[in-house]
């Protein structure tokens, strides 16, 4: 399990590479609770958005389950008209929230510094 000086550093490299970065946050998949988060936005809540998209993860593994899929959930997006959420999981603990302005980002670049960032927390 990573440290948590990995964890805060690992949300400083993402908002750094990400254009349109509103907030972030390394969330407990059983609690809900963000260990670390870090937001441009003081209205944005990442503690409610942790809880909130705790459960759909939760929810999509059931489904998965219930399904009887031999496969691992890696990842989910959700897009708003304005904005885009990325759930990525680390392992089977701890998942990655994100948001950023869909306007400002592009979808390709944010996955890809996700998963580049999340590969090395792992390595």
């Amino acid at each position: 399990m990573a440290t948590q000086d990995e964890l805060n550093q690992l949300i400083d490299d993402i908002a750094g590479d990400i254009n349109g970065f509103i907030g972030a946050s390394i969330v407990d998949l059983e609690s809900g609770l963000p260990l670390t988060s870090s937001s441009t936005r003081p209205d944005f809540d990442l503690e409610v958005a942790s809880a909130y998209n705790s459960e759909i993860v939760k929810n999509k593994k059931r489904t998965i389950e219930a399904l009887g899929l031999e496969a691992t959930l890696e990842d989910m997006l959700l897009t708003l008209d304005t904005q885009l959420h990325l759930l990525k999981l680390i392992d089977d603990q701890l998942f990655l929230y994100l948001a950023a302005d869909r306007q400002a980002t592009n979808l390709a670049l944010l996955r890809s510094a996700v998963n580049r960032h999340v590969a090395a927390l792992n390595a």
